[in-house]
Parts: structure tokens; sequence; C-alpha cells
């Protein structure tokens, strides 16, 4: 893998492989500069196309790229045909589930006989409605069979909402409100996008939890993030099966 890239830090099995990538590399330039991958953030068609086909090239696997519309649509990922969801699963080999993120959060489950992947894009609305509970029910086993890595996302310092959001997650599931401060500007709050992650996983069995300690927004040379930059670019999350 490319050393501009991460992969998750979790015990998950051999087999089960991970990328995160940054924004580091690639040939996209101005507000997406570096490595963006979405298609649809205005970027120059050449320049996306180029740098999916470099990720494919580096990591011998077929992404299956999805249409993210903030939905709790689960699919199993086909890397011939970009379907509209919000999460995907597989348990073919060398098939990446892949969301694209800028802020919002990405999580990635594998179960612990590494048999079968997936992956969810968690923004605030795809949680509070269920896509982590979607996935996970596509997933096949238990909660307490899988694991799950939370990946770069918007820092608890810096994810500023109205009310409604808050009262949105409270009312759905009281202890929410642990996952809200006070932010400096009256009547808003400072949201902790991980907490509220952990909390929904937890519910739905998952324990073995890891990941959570980045921040899109405060490392700009690093990923990209629409709360800081608006124009921007997006990077990738994967997760696939290996022999």
């Amino acid at each position: 893998m490319s050393p501009l890239w991460i992969s998750a830090e979790w015990p998950a099995p051999a087999n089960v492989r991970t990328c995160i990538t940054t924004r580091r590399g690639g040939c996209s330039q101005g507000p997406w500069k570096g490595f963006n991958l979405g298609s649809h953030v205005g970027d120059e068609v050449s320049h996306v196309a180029a740098n999916r086909a470099e990720l494919q090239r580096v990591l011998g696997c077929a992404p299956a790229w999805l249409n993210q519309t903030h939905s709790t649509h689960l699919v199993k990922a086909d890397a011939t045909q970009v379907l509209d969801a919000d999460a995907s699963w597989t348990n073919e080999r060398n098939i990446a589930c892949t969301v694209m993120t800028a802020d919002c959060l990405p999580v990635l489950f594998c179960n612990k006989d590494g048999t079968r992947v997936a992956a969810a894009h968690a923004g605030w609305r795809g949680l509070l409605d269920g896509i982590l509970e979607q996935t996970i029910k596509g997933m096949g086993s238990p909660g307490y069979s899988l694991m799950a890595w939370l990946g770069p996302a918007i820092g608890s310092q810096e994810f500023e909402v109205g009310p409604e959001v808050r009262a949105a997650f409270i009312s759905a599931d009281a202890q929410s409100a642990a996952a809200f401060l006070p932010s400096a500007r009256a009547g808003h709050y400072l949201a902790d996008i991980y907490l509220l992650a952990r909390q929904r996983l937890a519910n739905a069995g998952v324990t073995a939890v890891y990941g959570g300690d980045l921040c899109t927004v405060s490392e700009p040379a690093r990923y990209f993030s629409y709360r800081r930059d608006g124009q921007t670019g997006r990077f990738a999350s994967l997760i696939w099966l290996r022999d």
C-alpha cells in the first residue's frame, strides 16, 4: 500500500485488508488538489479517473463505488456498477467495500471469522436514521461476533450543530446527551460523532470498536474537509477480503 495512505489499526483476521486514502499524491488541482476520488464535486473527470485507476493498481482489488445520499440503504458490493447506497457488504474476495467522506464518519466492519466485511458512510443524518444498524444486519452475524473501526471524521471540537440535531438524537436515545456539549455560540452544541457511533454500535451488541481518534478538519494537509473548505475533494475508506 502507498506510504501516503493509512490502514485500520485493529486486530482483524489476517485476510481482512483496509486502506484509507488521504489527499496526498494524485493529480487533482485547485480546491481538489491531491488524491481526490469524488466524481461529484466539480473536479476534472479525467483527474478523478486517473486517481481511481491508481488506487486500484496499488491495492490490487476492485473498489465498489457508491452514489451516497445520506440514506440507510445497504447493498452487496458490486464493482461493475455504481449503486445508490450508503453502505455495502461482501463475502467475495478482492472486491472492496468503499465509502467516500470529507468529514462524515466512515465505519469499517468485519466478522471475527474473516469471511465478511462491510463499509458504511455515516453522516449525522445516516447515523441518526440507523445506517450502522442496517449494516450490522447485513453482516448476518450477531454484534458480539463483529468488530468495527471508526475512520477519519470531523472531531468533537469542530463539529458544531444546532439544537435540533441534539434534540433528534436524544429523542431516539437519551444517552446521546453525553455526546453534546455547549459551544461558544449560544444555543449550539459541539457534537462527538465518534461517541454517537460507539453508542449505536454498543446498543447493537458490537463492543469490539477501534479507531475514532482522528479529525479531518484539523489536518488540512492530510484530509479533505467540507466543513473547513466548502468546495473540496473526497478520500476513500476501503475494506476487502484477500486469500
